[in-house]
């Protein structure tokens, strides 16, 4: 599990100190020099590992997040054990860069768990920054422009989207499986997420971005995003008292949207000074600098009124989408997520311990049924808001639900801050973990089937295929 609450007060996780200091303040001076090479040999796997993984996903035609997240497991406890981490019961001994570190820098067995330790925290760190960059980049590239075309449609399509599965997700767990509230609350929180970035893409392939469909299923899943941003952010606070305060829910969901709504509206006149700024200075960075200054300073004032560092750097996206120099900065964040997001994809996968769902043990095979239980919601619960569309215009509803399953990057973010507020156990864990994978995986061919009609409609129509 990431825990990430020990690195710094972000505000996703509940406020524990360090246990062991970083370099530079390392017990043994000597050994910091040590825990430096243990990060970069971590980081090389991390980076190989995310490559790798992210080269074969798109040779078969899956989003790269994907094979990040899969070469994670792979490098991880599950398999290699070249990314390990203490918080997940492993020790020194497990990792292959302690037993690397002691055989070419002559690594001493006094320092062996301090190493571990302190490298443990630093990908942590790294880590940490990935998510809000993450969800940085999320907010610049939901458009909020794209909710005037589609409208009441598509409000109430991402609404039921998020209603749906959370409710269905939730009360199974508790009634079904006799799971505690806090961690059904965050599994069934984690099955509302939609990955825009993954359905946007699908829809460019086939020619249908700018169908009414389209629109509808982009529309929604900006909303969704919106939506799920807020669950996360009310989830991940739950998390730290362990009680479900009516007054404290209530607070985060006003608070969680005045924030977010108030920032939006306050960019408006934000966004001129943000430009002028820009253009004014003359150095490296005088873009996207200012910029990160802002998603920085949006991440700790949401963190400070007792939300979520994550919700202001996601706000901060949402108010910088709007300025003119969208596009330009954009392509400047791009090369920092490029350097940071994988760190965090690759480590959550490193602590899934896939072993839990073994069927052969006994004990693991609760843990495969919930896995296959928050499938089943995931899917139907997406699907359904096809139909929840009015209106007498002819809809290719099945397309709309298909459109809005993929969980992608967005579900992981769910299941990392779950892990690291300590409420998702490991077959929670690796459940969520693979729902996500699985609703990702099969969403694309889906939607290509279920627009496979329109497509053939359209052939057979050269006017039609003109309009579109």
């Amino acid at each position: 599990m990431i825990h990430l609450e020990s690195l710094f007060s972000s505000g996703l996780v509940p406020d524990i100190v360090f246990s062991t200091p970083l370099l530079a303040t390392e017990p043994n001076p000597e050994a910091a020099p040590l825990v430096l090479a243990a990060v970069l040999l971590s980081l090389v796997f991390i980076y190989l590992a995310s490559k790798l993984g992210g080269e074969l996903s798109k040779l078969v035609d899956l989003p790269p997040v994907l094979g990040e997240l899969v070469a994670g497991v792979i490098v991880g406890v599950s398999a290699l054990h070249l990314l390990v981490f203490p918080e997940a019961g492993a020790t020194a001994s497990d990792s292959v860069v302690i037993t690397i570190l002691q055989q070419i820098a002559g690594l001493s067995p006094d320092n062996i768990e301090a190493v571990f330790t302190s490298q443990s925290e630093v990908i942590s760190v790294l880590a940490e920054l990935g998510v809000i960059i993450l969800l940085f980049e999320i907010g610049l590239e939901s458009d909020l422009r794209e909710l005037q075309k589609v409208g009441v449609r598509a409000a109430i399509v991402a609404v039921v989207g998020v209603v749906a599965p959370f409710f269905a997700g939730t009360f199974g767990l508790i009634l079904i499986f006799g799971m505690p509230t806090i961690p059904a609350v965050f599994a069934g929180a984690a099955l509302t997420a939609t990955s825009i970035g993954i359905t946007s893409k699908v829809l460019s392939e086939l020619g249908q971005l700018k169908s009414t469909e389209g629109q509808i299923i982009v529309g929604a899943a900006v909303i969704d995003d919106v939506l799920g941003i807020i669950v996360l952010a009310v989830v991940a606070s739950l998390a730290k008292t362990g009680d479900v305060d009516i007054l404290n829910l209530v607070y985060l969901i006003v608070s969680a949207t005045a924030f977010l709504l108030g920032s939006i509206f306050l960019g408006k006149f934000f966004n001129k000074s943000f430009v002028a700024v820009a253009e004014k200075l003359q150095t490296r960075g005088k873009l996207v600098i200012p910029a990160l200054i802002f998603a920085f300073s949006m991440a700790f004032l949401a963190n400070a009124i007792h939300l979520e560092a994550i919700l202001g750097a996601f706000a901060a996206g949402l108010v910088l989408d709007e300025t003119d120099k969208r596009k330009e900065l954009d392509q400047q964040v791009i090369p920092i997520a490029d350097i940071l997001v994988p760190i965090f994809f690759v480590s959550v996968g490193a602590r899934v311990d896939l072993s839990v769902l073994n069927p052969t043990s006994a004990d693991n095979r609760q843990g495969l049924i919930i896995a296959a239980f928050l499938i089943v919601v995931a899917v139907i619960g997406k699907v359904i808001t096809g139909w929840s569309i009015f209106g007498k215009e002819k809809i290719n509803r099945l397309a709309i639900g298909i459109g809005m399953i993929p969980r992608g990057e967005v579900g992981l973010v769910f299941a990392g801050i779950g892990a690291a507020s300590g409420v998702l156990d490991k077959p929670l864990q690796a459940a969520i973990i693979i729902m996500v994978i699985l609703t990702t995986f099969v969403a694309p061919p889906l939607l290509r089937f279920a627009f496979k009609g329109e497509k053939e409609e359209l052939l057979e129509k050269p006017d039609l295929v003109a309009e579109n």
